[in-house]
């Protein structure tokens, strides 16, 4: 008996690409012995959907689109009674974890690593119940994912971020913060913090820090504090940039869990995309929680 493959693609991510693709990949899927269904998602959380409803039936699910497509299919997995491998081709303007993972940025390759052999038990957040696959962010920047249009995305591919994000560089809120971690506490004013497991975030390495692994339970942590003068923002944009991360007004370290509390309404963003308003957020690693294909 042929084993069962659900292929859901986001057809507009990365320039709708994957459309003059479809016929190659799904030959690579059926080569390698799969009955494949192909299901194209139609709007926000649709991808989620799918798998919840109809994941148990499959033997492998694979994923195409951006960082956001990639979210709904493990987010929906999580949900399920037992654990389904995933493969994923990278289809999006960005596509952080899949360069986190080695993933080719080619389609067709990207398909043959998404049905072959070698797994990998990749760590899984959860902020306030809700699953993320890589980064959990507020503060300087962060909004500018979900608030760039996908025609922008497509025109002009990561540029396109860039020149969202100038739009906010005359606005830097600050929050005042008390962070809960592993037995440990920092309070202060904060304009920027991320919680992540990749080695990249919105295309930039070094960001997250160094010798950061996928799969050991911990989130890299950085909390950037509100400079006060032009000399602490140069360093700590010197920082940030040489991956250091060891300037004064930078608080990085590394957590299983941890909990940020702040009297205002913080917006977040969750790969890429809005995770809501929230007062208080309780962050999770559950770790090798998810099975992903790898190069």
């Amino acid at each position: 008996m042929k084993k069962k493959l659900l292929f859901i693609y986001n057809a507009r991510a990365g320039k709708g690409q994957i459309k003059s693709r479809l016929a190659d990949i799904i030959d690579i899927f059926v080569k390698r012995e799969y009955e494949v269904t192909a299901y194209p998602t139609q709007d926000y959380l649709d991808g989620k959907n799918k798998v919840t409803a109809a994941g148990n039936d499959y033997d492998l699910i694979v994923c195409s689109g951006g960082d956001g497509t990639l979210n709904e299919v493990l987010s929906g997995l999580m949900e399920l009674d037992r654990q389904i491998p995933v493969g994923y081709i990278p289809m999006g303007s960005t596509n952080d974890f899949s360069a986190s993972l080695g993933i080719p940025k080619q389609p067709l390759k990207a398909a043959e690593v998404a049905v072959g052999q070698r797994v990998f038990a990749s760590d899984i957040g959860t902020m306030n119940g809700r699953y993320f696959v890589y980064v959990a962010a507020f503060g300087l920047f962060t909004d500018v994912s979900y608030q760039t249009r996908q025609e922008m995305k497509n025109l002009l591919g990561h540029s396109a971020y860039l020149l969202e994000g100038v739009k906010h560089l005359s606005k830097i809120p600050s929050y005042p913060l008390k962070v809960q971690y592993d037995g440990n506490e920092l309070a202060g004013d904060y304009i920027y913090g991320m919680v992540t497991n990749s080695i990249s975030v919105g295309g930039f390495k070094n960001l997250t820090g160094k010798e950061v692994l996928l799969d050991d339970g911990l989130y890299e942590v950085v909390l950037i504090r509100n400079p006060q003068n032009l000399g602490q923002l140069n360093e700590v944009l010197g920082s940030v940039i040489s991956g250091d991360l060891k300037a004064a007004n930078i608080d990085s370290f590394k957590a299983s869990s941890l909990k940020i509390v702040c009297e205002e309404e913080i917006p977040w963003t969750l790969d890429g995309e809005f995770g809501g308003k929230h007062h208080q957020v309780e962050i999770v690693n559950h770790r090798r929680a998810v099975q992903i294909h790898i190069p």
